[in-house]
């Protein structure tokens, strides 16, 4: 399908994705995108995966004067 048919018939692709099928979008001739179902994951968390492999160093906080003065505007 190409760019000015896709154009003029988005609701209907829309409807055509929303039952499973993929369509492809042509510019001049040539395959220039995919329509495909939007699948929404979600990522599961485990909290404290993460413990003991991550550090912060104690001057983690700490700015060179420099550095600090030109935050600040000065």
């Amino acid at each position: 399908m190409n760019v000015y048919e896709a154009k003029t018939h988005l609701s209907q692709l829309l409807q055509e994705v929303d039952s499973g099928k993929e369509i492809i979008i042509a510019r001049a001739g040539r395959p220039a995108a995919r329509l495909i179902p939007f699948v929404e994951t979600q990522i599961l968390r485990k909290p404290g995966a993460w413990k003991n492999q991550v550090t912060i160093a104690p001057d983690f906080d700490d700015l060179p004067e420099d550095l600090a003065s030109g935050f600040e505007g000065k």
